[in-house]
C-alpha cells in the first residue's frame, strides 16, 4: 500500500497535519525512507516519531546487542523457489562470534496468479513464518550441504536456537532450544524471530538457561559457560 500510494499519503500535507504509523521503528525500512525523501523534494516539513523495535526489544532474551551481527530475512520456501542467501550470512556472522538476528517472513494481501493475471482484487489470508518452520527450513539446508560437503560450517542440529514471540505483549514468549529442537516448538501466535547466537558471554549463557526447553539444550549451555 506505501509503496504504490505514497503520492496519496502526503496530499493536503502542506495545510494539515498527516500521520503514518507503523509498526516497529519507523526508519526501520527503506520504504519510510522514501517517504521522507519524497516530503523533502515535495518541500513538505515531517517529524519522526521512533517507536521500539524487534531490532532493539530482542535484548529480552539476554543476548547482548552490541554483539549482533548482520539481520538476516528468512522467508517462506514456495515448492519451486527455495532461496538459502540468508543462510551463507548468518555463517559469516558466526565466523565473526556474532549473533544473528533472523526476521521472518510476513505474506500480507497475496493473490494466486489466477486472480493476478485476471485483475481481481482477491486476496489470500496473511501467512505468518513461525520460528519452528523457519528452523525446519535452516535446518534442511545444514543436513542438504553437509551431504553435498559445499560448506565448511559449525551450525549443526545442535547449534543453540532462540526464539522469541509476541515480543513486548503480556503474553511475550522466549524459548532456547537446539536448532532440531525448535523445529518442534510451538511459539503460539504471531510475531514471531529468531536468534541464532554466535560467541556468548558467561551471563549470556546464563541468560538462555532461563528459557531452556530440555535437558540437551541446558547442558550445551553449560558448556558454553565453561570455555
Amino acid at each position: 500500500m506505501v509503496e504504490q500510494a505514497s503520492d496519496e499519503l502526503m496530499e493536503g500535507a502542506d495545510t494539515e497535519d498527516i500521520a503514518f504509523l507503523v509498526v516497529g521503528d519507523p526508519l526501520g525500512a527503506t520504504t519510510h525512507t522514501d517517504l521522507i525523501l519524497r516530503a523533502v523534494e515535495k518541500g513538505l516539513q515531517y517529524r519522526v516519531i521512533h517507536n521500539a523495535s524487534i531490532m532493539n526489544a530482542v535484548g529480552c532474551c539476554g543476548l547482548q546487542l552490541y554483539s549482533y551481527g548482520e539481520t538476516v530475512s528468512i522467508v517462506f520456501w514456495e515448492k519451486d523457489w527455495k532461496p538459502e542467501s540468508f543462510y551463507d550470512k548468518i555463517l559469516v556472522n558466526r565466523e565473526r562470534g556474532m549473533h544473528t538476528l533472523c526476521l521472518l517472513d510476513i505474506k500480507m494481501k497475496e493473490q494466486t496468479i489466477e486472480n493476478l493475471m485476471k485483475g481481481r482484487p482477491i486476496y489470500e489470508p496473511p501467512r505468518f513464518l513461525s520460528a519452528s518452520q523457519a528452523c525446519k527450513q535452516l535446518l534442511e539446508i545444514v543436513q542438504q550441504r553437509d551431504k553435498d560437503k559445499t560448506t565448511d560450517s559449525d551450525l549443526t542440529p545442535d547449534t543453540v536456537c532462540v526464539a522469541v514471540a509476541r515480543v513486548g505483549a503480556s503474553d511475550q514468549k522466549i524459548s532456547v532450544a537446539t536448532l532440531e529442537e525448535m523445529c518442534d516448538v510451538d511459539m503460539g501466535s504471531p510475531l514471531h524471530s529468531l536468534v541464532i547466537p554466535g560467541n556468548m558471554h558467561p551471563l549470556e549463557g546464563q541468560m538462555l538457561t532461563l528459557f531452556a526447553v530440555s535437558g540437551r539444550v541446558r547442558q550445551l549451555l553449560e558448556e558454553i559457560e565453561k570455555r
